[in-house]
């Protein structure tokens, strides 16, 4: 069997669910952005770019996965993020 693929495991570990076939962030994912968020302030990290929050939430979630795979990650959970925070409204996958 294959392994699943980055969505599908976000989805497994519940920091993503669909919703009308679009993935949506969970609770739980949007508390880990939040905090990696607040520890870049507190830290007067000069960033502003969404990636940077995403990556270290994904690092403190998955630490000792190899930098490959927590790349694919922040890759599949980056377009989900940004479309959570503007707001966007995805069309429905086909079929669903």
């Amino acid at each position: 069997m294959p392994e699943p693929g980055p969505v599908e495991r976000l989805v497994a570990d519940g920091l993503l669910w669909t919703d009308g076939g679009r993935p949506r962030t969970t609770s739980r994912w949007q508390a880990s952005v939040a905090r990696a968020a607040l520890r870049l302030q507190a830290e007067r990290a000069p960033w502003k770019d969404l990636r940077l929050p995403i990556a270290l939430a994904v690092v403190e979630r998955y630490p000792d996965l190899p930098d490959e795979e927590v790349a694919r990650l922040i890759e599949a959970i980056l377009p989900v993020e940004e479309a959570e925070l503007a707001g966007v409204r995805w069309p429905a996958a086909a079929g669903g």
